[in-house]
């Protein structure tokens, strides 16, 4: 039997995503209160510019005070998309303090301070659900959370970030510059002006966090993500990537040790061949590859972000938190019970290929290869080109700790023979 009275909810934030969530919210409200067993009402919409023209949103709802919103006392649901530290993170605590439960897209204030949050949404028995903050429209959360509970997660690999992974698509397939692909994926939208946040890394860091948190049931904060953005990698790069088999993308990589008993997040550009599938995945399209014990390799493919996917993700939420409310229950909330270490970025194994500007004349590639083998990393394959005095010797390594690598590298620069180090960059995807 449905409930007549309506769950109330509040909306923060009325950019791109929140608009699209109020055009859902109305156009579907017949459909989601049948799912929900329950009607939902929007009573309220906080912004910071009320002048603003927003096509479709009743605007008796807009009001700038966001604090006396969620203060109200009879809102059942908070919806966050402003985004940021603050006041994102006082006002959903406020929300949780007045019996709300909250929907967040907020991957920067989750990946800082998830556990704070889920902590408090404990403390006052609310749910905080998330499923937007990670890839727009696919679901991950929820598969992690609660689909995968019962297996173990090993690794999670994936492109989380569009911008980054249009600019790389068009470096491959047009042989373009970084330059010149960021100013299409500006001139098309998918960058912003200022694109520091997703081609150096800090956007898909911050996901990482997240995943790996939910992944390996422990803490992973978003200071213990190594991070590395984008912007140093060539047409070079991706000519070497080609001829490898390869090419190259800006990958989220959260795994568990060997042992077990410890797990690492990062982000940097890797090569990955061409035969895995996280390699076909082009434009602004993100995807993430799942490896565990008893399910295998899963793989979730979908546009990671833009006002109808995100929306889409955050409705989802919206239903499941509602249902928890008409129950008078509580979904799943943090799991950190294997409080887990995060391994430095110097003790993370894996693959390199270096590219190396060198003199062209005999013993270098002996001399080389001893380096390599005085600090025990251990040489897969070799390529070496000459002319005129001067050759490239690129070198694809096996699995080595990333200080090993690291110290081999600060010993090659001392070599007479060794002009420089050209490039660097890890190969994942084995």
């Amino acid at each position: 039997m449905m409930r007549t009275r309506p769950l109330k909810v509040a909306l923060l934030g009325c950019g791109v995503v929140g608009s699209e969530v109020t055009r859902i919210m109305t156009t579907h409200a017949d459909d989601l209160a049948q799912r929900i067993g329950a009607p939902v009402e929007l009573v309220g919409i906080a912004v910071r510019r009320p002048d603003r023209v927003r096509e479709g949103v009743p605007q008796e709802l807009i009001t700038t005070d966001a604090t006396a919103l969620v203060k109200r006392g009879d809102i059942d649901v908070v919806i966050e998309v402003i985004g940021g530290i603050e006041p994102a993170r006082s006002l959903i605590t406020t929300a949780f303090e007045h019996g709300a439960g909250v929907v967040s897209a907020n991957k920067a204030l989750l990946a800082q301070d998830g556990a704070a949050l889920h902590a408090a949404a404990e403390r006052h028995g609310v749910d905080l659900y998330y499923e937007a903050a990670v890839a727009g429209a696919i679901p991950l959360v929820r598969p992690l959370r609660e689909s995968l509970a019962g297996d173990r997660v090993n690794r999670v690999l994936g492109i989380v970030n569009g911008t980054t992974n249009f600019i790389l698509d068009k470096m491959d397939s047009s042989g373009a510059g970084y330059s010149e692909a960021l100013d299409e994926a500006t001139a098309l939208g998918y960058a912003e002006a200022d694109p520091t946040a997703d081609v150096e890394g800090f956007d898909a860091a911050a996901k990482a966090a997240i995943l790996a948190g939910i992944a390996f049931h422990t803490r992973v904060r978003l200071d213990d993500v190594h991070r590395e953005g984008m912007t140093e990698v060539t047409a070079a790069d991706f000519a070497s990537a080609k001829q490898m088999g390869c090419t190259i993308k800006l990958l989220a990589i959260c795994e568990r040790a060997a042992d077990g008993k410890s797990v690492s997040a990062r982000v940097h550009p890797a090569m990955i061949p061409l035969t895995h599938p996280l390699a076909s995945v082009r434009e602004a399209y993100n995807a993430v590859f799942i490896e565990a014990d008893a399910a295998g390799q899963l793989m979730f493919y979908g546009p990671g972000a833009g006002g109808a996917p995100t929306a889409s993700a955050v409705l989802g939420d919206l239903v499941a938190v509602c249902r928890n409310k008409v129950a008078e229950a509580t979904g799943p909330g943090e799991s950190a019970y294997t409080r887990l270490p995060v391994s430095a970025m110097g003790e993370v194994v894996t693959r390199y290929h270096i590219s190396l500007d060198v003199a062209d004349k005999p013993g270098v590639l002996a001399q080389v290869a001893t380096v390599f083998a005085e600090h025990g990393v251990s040489i897969d394959t070799v390529r070496q080109q000459g002319k005129d005095g001067e050759a490239s010797l690129v070198v694809v390594t096996h699995r080595a700790t990333d200080a090993a690598l690291s110290a081999t590298v600060e010993a090659l620069r001392k070599l007479d023979t060794v002009r420089d180090v050209a490039s660097i960059m890890r190969v994942e995807g084995e």
